[in-house]
């Protein structure tokens, strides 16, 4: 019997044991481990603070989207043990591998940031929506807001989903405005990136929608502490942001379990091939998602593209043949505006955000880079798709590898 080990049942590890459950034969036993019992749907998470969504459209039990012929095993993840082929959980339980695939995702770790825990602030004036916990406090906060600084700030790349925080500001820059109070609140975007998004033509084309909503653009900004009690954040070069209300986006990392298993780079990710995801140091061992190192988007919609290619790449290695199938970092991502309509980038490795339609060429019906309400209904529409054809491993509508069909490339413009 061989056994397949699949840690954590997030997106990734989810759509991965759904696939693979239908791909190997009885020879093969497959076992997830999960310590959360309820499974939540993560980009609902910047809706919360709104009241768009309610708690109960973001989570679901995770065992309903486990199949059946997969063990579930309900725990911890103290370390793995690479060179004994076994995975040992906090209780001592030990779980024997002859495959891992490691799908343990990101988190935000407020305490990596000197000051962002301290004063007592924390979910008070100092907010984080990339937790559920963190989403519905600073629901209640916003509503309590009339007036004042209110500051959204990026504290260090790469973040689960990199858009999120540029959403967030239009998102409260409309919410403000439909209160009547956005003359009495100054906004602010604080990044560490040179400019509002990493790449030049979204980079653009977001900064411009900052512009047009008076949003401070506050870009290089390297945090260096949080100052809860004047209610300030400081650089490294010393320039302050003063805020009455600050959103936060954490450092992201991967888990803890990584590190004490010498298997991560600084922040936890496993390093891996960016083509085959294939661990560079344990010919056994997988990551999928948010858990590895790739250098692309760390987004649900990277994790989905990614495990398409895995699914016919892991059943190759496994064989002892060479892995034909290659990830190109394909990512696509609808970006709320705000007023009901959102813009829509999609990208690769080598390829940035373009402008143009999707998924048709001149057809569409979503044009890339451009805000329009068909894009923000697609953003709503996704989370039906997620519950009921992504996490239970169904094929997608749209295409895994990135096609040029319908981009418009800057020599076609001119």
């Amino acid at each position: 019997m061989k056994r397949l080990v699949v840690l954590g049942a997030g997106t990734a590890g989810t759509m991965v044991v759904n696939k693979l459950r239908k791909r190997l034969d009885e020879q093969w036993s497959i076992t997830v481990v999960e310590q959360s019992e309820v499974h939540y749907y993560q980009p609902g998470y910047l809706f919360l603070p709104f009241g768009t969504y309610e708690p109960e459209q973001v989570l679901k039990p995770t065992r309903k989207f486990i199949p059946k012929g997969v063990d579930f095993v309900h725990g911890e993840i103290d370390r793995v043990l690479p060179e004994e082929n076994v995975v040992v959980l906090a209780d001592g339980r030990r779980l024997p591998y002859d495959y891992l695939v490691i799908a343990t995702g990101t988190a935000p770790r407020p305490d990596q940031t000197p000051g962002m825990l301290d004063g007592g602030q924390w979910h008070r004036s100092v907010h984080d929506f990339y937790s559920f916990d963190g989403a519905m406090a600073l629901r209640e906060a916003l509503r309590d807001f009339t007036s004042g600084r209110l500051v959204v700030h990026v504290t260090e790349m790469p973040i689960k989903c990199p858009v999120a925080p540029l959403e967030f500001v239009f998102l409260a820059e409309a919410y403000l405005r439909e209160r009547g109070i956005r003359d009495q609140v100054e906004l602010v975007y604080a990044t560490p990136l040179p400019g509002a998004f990493t790449k030049p033509v979204a980079s653009e084309a977001l900064g411009h929608l900052l512009e047009d909503k008076k949003i401070l653009l506050e870009s290089d900004f390297m945090i260096e502490s949080v100052d809860a009690e004047n209610k300030t954040i400081v650089s490294f070069d010393e320039r302050e942001v003063p805020f009455d209300l600050l959103v936060t986006v954490p450092l992201n990392m991967g888990a803890d379990y990584i590190a004490r298993s010498g298997m991560g780079d600084e922040f936890n990710y496993v390093p891996v091939d960016k083509h085959t995801l294939l661990s560079t140091d344990h010919d056994n061992v997988f990551a999928i998602g948010d858990a590895s190192n790739i250098p692309a988007s760390k987004a649900g919609a990277v994790a989905h593209f990614a495990v398409e290619v895995f699914e016919e790449n892991f059943l190759q290695h496994i064989a002892g043949r060479p892995m034909t199938h290659r990830f190109d970092g394909h990512a696509n991502c609808f970006i709320e505006s705000g007023d009901g309509k959102a813009l829509l980038i999609d990208f690769n490795y080598d390829t940035e955000p373009l402008r143009g339609t999707f998924p048709l060429p001149k057809v569409g019906p979503m044009r890339l880079l451009e805000e329009s309400r068909i894009n923000h209904m697609g953003k709503l529409a996704f989370r039906h798709m997620y519950w009921n054809l992504l996490l239970p491993g169904h094929r997608m509508p749209v295409p895994t590898l990135m096609s040029m069909s319908g981009k418009i490339i800057e020599s076609q413009e001119s």
